[in-house]
């Protein structure tokens, strides 16, 4: 307790210290509080505030354009049921659509699209300029004669594939003006005349499918005369002057024709090593027993 109460005790000189910062913290409280300190004008450039303000407002207008959800050009014909919703249309509008799809029907308009679903002129002018049809929708192109590839043709009919032009040629379902043109180029580089249809296999770009319509109306009424090789007698060097021979098939060949004491018929070349079983029937076109 005496320790404590020497805590408490001050000499005289101590008292005077602690009344004079007591005084001097009281003086300075009633500075703070009742004296006003000017202070420096500040100055304000309202250009400068207008320019970031301007700033700011083009801001939230991207952010808000960026949040806005976007329309993407669209098929309306593969409108989903979230699709449809998104877009503001009701249920009803939306089965409208449904149900004409489920019959297998098609809509190829702004003005068949408001026919099926029935939605107000203002909702079709918000979403036709997004509507997206096929090519042959919007950019039809004008028709054009064809053969008909399914209507049988007798041999008097048909046209001299070595006299058919490019135009000609142009009408069968299949060719363009590329492949056309191909045939022709083909045609002058065997010397102006085919020898058979088959050789139509070495024009690029022709599948048999196509090779078919064609033989359905041009068939080789003149054909090139072709100096055929004897295959059980041809040298390599003779057999490598055919089209899809090179000199390794040229020595296969008679290799089986050594095994086989001869060839019995040309079909007999499909046993050969490495032998171009499609191009068969061209190179026959060379060859004789």
């Amino acid at each position: 307790m005496k320790d404590f109460k020497s805590h408490l005790t001050f000499t005289k000189q101590q008292r005077s210290g602690i009344l004079f910062l007591l005084l001097l913290i009281v003086a300075l409280q009633c500075v703070y509080v009742f004296i006003d300190v000017p202070s420096e004008d500040t100055k304000i450039d309202a250009q400068e505030i207008a320019f970031f303000q301007a700033e700011i407002d083009s801001l939230k207008a991207v952010k808000i354009e960026e949040s806005t959800p976007k329309i993407y050009p669209f098929n309306p014909n593969f409108i989903t049921d979230y699709k449809g919703y998104t877009l503001g249309m009701s249920n009803e509008e939306i089965d409208r659509l449904l149900a004409f799809r489920k019959q297998n029907k098609w809509i190829n308009s702004a003005e068949d699209f408001q026919k099926v679903t029935l939605v107000s002129d203002e909702l079709l002018d918000e979403l036709s300029p997004y509507f997206k049809f096929p090519e042959w929708i919007t950019n039809p192109k004008p028709k054009t004669y064809s053969y008909d590839s399914n209507t049988p043709k007798t041999y008097d009919q048909k046209i001299d594939l070595n006299l058919a032009t490019a135009s000609q040629l142009k009408r069968v379902n299949g060719i363009g003006e590329k492949l056309s043109e191909r045939i022709v180029a083909y045609r002058a580089k065997l010397g102006g005349r085919f020898t058979s249809e088959v050789q139509l296999q070495d024009v690029y770009g022709l599948s048999e499918e196509v090779i078919q319509r064609i033989n359905n109306d041009f068939v080789v009424k003149t054909p090139k005369e072709v100096s055929k090789i004897s295959l059980n007698s041809a040298t390599i060097e003779e057999l490598v002057t055919i089209q899809h021979i090179d000199y390794e098939i040229a020595n296969y060949i008679l290799q089986e024709r050594t095994l086989r004491e001869g060839f019995k018929s040309l079909d007999e070349l499909t046993k050969v090593k490495d032998f171009p079983i499609k191009k068969i029937e061209i190179i026959k076109l060379y060859l004789t027993l």
